[in-house]
């Protein structure tokens, strides 16, 4: 197939939609907030930006998975040959908040499929589009990057020294920490929990912490050291992989009115950055 008939043939999916409903039960948040180390909002509250992830997911069936644990491709997403598939990063707004204990549901389109080439071999990125509701009214607004790259050696340096921050909150993640994020987001992906296979098939040095893990704790940990603000839009995307069980530091600071800079970093040096507006 020439490049210019693949090209056309991944354009055929834009524009895919898929629809999941939900009941954000206050059961599953109480898992949600133990996982994030952090008090679990009460049936009627606010849902804390992020934990939608957790939320809204339609499951496979086991016999639906691939190696990788992931979904076999082809069905909603491209199938993207036998490349691997990371989160690369996103751009939220944040409308009205999701109430606990209420119905909601999420429309998810394909929005945007580019094909590119990398230092390490060629790169699909797919933006995914999802709209949060509840009683009709969106709620959330999000833009989510999902890259595959063809399989090689994964790039773990080279990135910029992490500057000071405002605040700083020290976090290990552990594969136990791992695993229940799995867990509560029904996240199969075996790079976050299965050693021998992270090791050995993906040639990780140990357990990958997730991206959107990473990225709920800095923004968990803007919202611990500014209470008073409220967040209306949030930006994030992950440098290089974060590997367990060694600390990290969800860190940031304020650089304007309404906005903030954020970061995580690891043994001196960024792994994701992120950029938080506020009211």
């Amino acid at each position: 197939m020439t490049q210019d008939a693949q090209q056309s043939d991944l354009s055929d999916w834009i524009g895919r939609q898929q629809m999941a409903q939900d009941f954000i039960n206050p059961s599953h948040v109480r898992k949600i907030a133990a996982t994030l180390q952090t008090a679990a909002p009460e049936a009627g509250q606010a849902l804390p930006p992020l934990w939608q992830w957790a939320l809204f997911i339609e499951p496979a069936a086991q016999d639906e998975l691939g190696t990788d644990g992931h979904p076999k491709r082809g069905g909603f997403l491209p199938a993207a040959d036998n490349r691997n598939r990371m989160w690369a990063g996103g751009r939220l707004q944040f409308h009205r908040p999701l109430l606990v204990g209420r119905d909601g549901q999420c429309v998810s389109t394909i929005s945007a499929i580019r094909e590119k080439q990398g230092s390490t071999g060629k790169l699909l990125f797919v933006t995914v589009t999802h709209e949060y509701k509840q009683d009709g009214q969106v709620c959330i607004h999000e833009e989510q990057d999902i890259v595959y790259r063809e399989p090689s050696a994964p790039k773990l340096g080279g990135t910029e020294a992490a500057p000071a921050g405002d605040w700083s909150e020290s976090i290990i993640p552990t594969s136990t920490m791992l695993f229940r994020y799995s867990a509560v987001t029904f996240n199969g992906h075996r790079i976050h929990y299965d050693h021998p296979y992270v090791t050995q098939a993906e040639g990780y040095p140990g357990l990958v912490v997730h991206g959107p893990m990473i990225a709920t704790r800095l923004l968990q940990a803007f919202c611990q050291a500014n209470p008073a603000k409220t967040v209306t839009g949030f930006s994030f995307r992950g440098h290089r992989p974060l590997i367990a069980p060694d600390e990290f530091r969800a860190q940031g600071a304020i650089v304007e009115a309404g906005r903030a800079r954020v970061w995580a970093e690891q043994q001196g040096t960024v792994v994701q950055t992120g950029e938080v507006h506020f009211k």
